[in-house]
């Protein structure tokens, strides 16, 4: 019989008879979506709280290194990679520990900071500039090879750090001539106006050249002019 025929108390029955057999499964799907709904809020209000933690740590962190307090900025960045160690402020804390074992004369200590950040990071710009710092000690230490091996990947947008930081890994290595085509590879590459040109011109004058102009760096060397032809000789007698 059709449900639009059944008189009120047979509907009533039919309405028991399918909830006795859907409603734990309709009651079981409800609990699963208002507890579904509920952990997203929770996770989602549980991830922002972490994430406006370790913002104010990473600022206590930083107001610490500009108050040259470094023990106090190297406590908070221990903190911060060990609380949230795949954040990008755990990257950060890792450079912060690694200027505070160089600015105390402690390169050794910088190593270690600055691979994680190499090895880790999932920003590719702070891989940059944790490979250059690395390049960079590594040059103090004596161990140049080491510094170019640092700097053997695509350097990217970095080319012209990279070629400088290199240049200084071949004057180390007493090698000039090289030291000397990097820097004016770099100046070439970077902006004639910036800080970083100034620097790369005074180091190809401590090398006795001449420190060549950006534009100068990026052109071909000029070809030679060819001979000029010697003048024909005359068959006409002279006067």
């Amino acid at each position: 019989m059709a449900e639009d025929y059944l008189t009120d108390d047979e509907q009533l029955e039919h309405v028991k008879q399918l909830f006795a057999e859907y409603g734990p499964w309709t009651i079981g799907a409800v609990v699963v979506g208002l507890g579904l709904a509920f952990g997203y809020r929770y996770y989602n209000q549980h991830m922002n709280e972490r994430a406006l933690d370790a913002s104010a740590q990473f600022a206590d962190m930083s107001a610490a290194v500009d108050g040259n307090s470094p023990a106090k900025a190297r406590q908070i960045a221990d903190g911060l990679i060990k609380s949230y160690p795949s954040s990008p402020y755990a990257d950060q804390a890792q450079l912060v520990l690694a200027r505070l074992a160089i600015d105390a004369n402690q390169e050794a200590g910088a190593v270690g900071p600055l691979q994680e950040v190499i090895e880790h990071s999932k920003d590719g710009e702070l891989k940059h500039i944790a490979r250059l710092r690395l390049a960079r000690v590594q040059i103090d230490q004596g161990k140049p090879d080491e510094a170019l091996q640092t700097l053997s990947d695509p350097p990217g947008t970095f080319a012209a750090r990279y070629d400088e930081v290199r240049g200084d890994a071949y004057y180390a290595k007493k090698d000039p001539a090289k030291a000397a085509e990097l820097y004016k590879k770099a100046l070439g590459e970077g902006d004639p106006q910036s800080m970083d040109s100034a620097l790369l011109a005074l180091k190809i004058a401590d090398l006795g050249l001449a420190p060549a102009s950006p534009t100068e760096a990026m052109m071909p060397p000029a070809t030679p002019p060819a001979s000029p032809a010697a003048p024909a000789s005359s068959n006409k007698a002279k006067p």
